[in-house]
């Protein structure tokens, strides 16, 4: 039988995503050595038929050091600066090493908003397509100089995993300082031992993967298994491996058992209901049980009659969450009616909604074209 590892031989395309503590030296900027040898490994990747898309950190943690930031701030106005400084040396590292190579790059700077947006969304996704089409490598990276705290994706991990439905990646490979995913801390326990392989739902998972914020990066292992769950969304497998050892990309695409992979359990999703699950919904919708049962047995749309609460304030297009009287989120999709609207309609059927409202936009509240069930 087939070993996970050695299913990944075959794959495609595959996000790699490179850590701040992987890129950078503790109060000395770039590590240009791994930068380096790190690019010297994708060129083989590359090499070797993969496409590959790179996802890296690093920007805030160069930028201190041409700052002389000794620590990382917590102002978000003091992280831009060090992200637009540190951005420039960052981009130039990776253009002038894949330029040994022949290899051309492209700089992909994104923000929550750029994914939260269906039209920008899909201008992300066809820049990407084109990019690897051209076999350009993609540099992609956090706008932090325009990013707020509203829209930030909060670890480049999240990034990366977005990344990953965005293009449909075959693999997520996520760089880390550690070998992989342990059932206890490495670094407090001697006796931890590192798990090969596991289902990424996997709910014993959560409690291995604690936290973790360090001095020049904001993700730890609970963000890496949260993205690996949303990369297997999309059918992605996520390995979480250690980017100190050379060659461990090598090992990994020759089908050797390294790092902790996460393997995708659920059915792959569409782009279209990966887009509708990654993203802030606007409001809610509270569904009652008849309406839940159709939607989850069914698949059917949602119509105004089974609707018994609505909150929040959002448009028409916009994305609502979907609960049951328990406040179970059961399915999120966009609405045909905005939250006034929908509060005028709800619990009558489709066929008053023009008498309600003094015209009808569509029957159905939430089409199911445009819904993703949940749970």
């Amino acid at each position: 039988m087939t070993s996970p590892h050695q299913q990944i031989v075959n794959t495609k395309r595959w996000v790699i995503k490179i850590g701040s503590a992987l890129l950078t030296r503790v109060g000395e900027g770039l590590d240009y050595d791994r930068i380096r040898w790190l690019t010297a490994e994708i060129a083989q990747l590359r090499a070797q038929g993969k496409e590959i898309v790179l996802v890296t950190s690093g920007s805030v943690a160069a930028g201190m050091q041409q700052l002389g930031w000794k620590q990382r701030p917590h102002a978000l106005h003091q992280l831009q600066a060090a992200a637009s400084v540190g951005q420039m040396g960052l981009i130039q590292a990776y253009a002038s090493e894949c330029k040994q190579h022949r290899i051309h790059t492209a700089q992909i700077l994104l923000t929550h908003s750029d994914l939260s947006d269906r039209g920008r969304y899909l201008n992300a996704r066809s820049a990407l397509h084109s990019l690897l089409e051209l076999n350009v490598l993609p540099v992609v990276n956090e706008n932090d100089t325009i990013a707020t705290e509203e829209i930030r994706f909060g670890d480049n991990d999240t990034l990366a995993a977005m990344t990953t439905n965005l293009v449909e990646a075959d693999v997520l490979v996520i760089l880390t300082d550690q070998d992989g995913l342990f059932d206890s801390d490495p670094r407090r326990n001697p006796d931890a031992r590192m798990i090969a392989a596991s289902a990424a739902s996997n709910p014993a998972l959560d409690a291995m993967a604690g936290e973790g914020v360090g001095e020049l990066g904001r993700g730890g292992m609970a963000t890496k298994l949260l993205a690996a769950r949303r990369a297997a969304r999309s059918g992605a497998v996520t390995v979480i491996l250690s980017g100190k050892e050379p060659e461990n990309l090598q090992r990994l695409a020759a089908g050797t058992a390294v790092g902790t992979l996460l393997w995708p359990d659920d059915e792959p999703m569409t782009a279209r209901q990966q887009w509708l699950m990654g993203h802030m919904p606007k409001g809610r919708i509270i569904l009652d049980d008849g309406a839940v049962s159709v939607i989850r047995q069914q698949g059917r749309s949602i119509l105004s009659v089974g609707v018994k609460q609505v909150e929040g304030e959002f448009t028409r297009g916009e994305l609502v969450v979907c609960t049951d009287m328990t406040g179970r989120e059961v399915a999120r999709g966009l609405v045909n009616y905005n939250a006034d609207e929908a509060n005028r309609i709800m619990g009558h059927p489709s066929s008053e909604i023009e008498a309600l409202l003094g015209y009808l936009d569509e029957p159905e509240l939430i089409h199911r074209d445009n819904l993703v069930v949940t749970s």
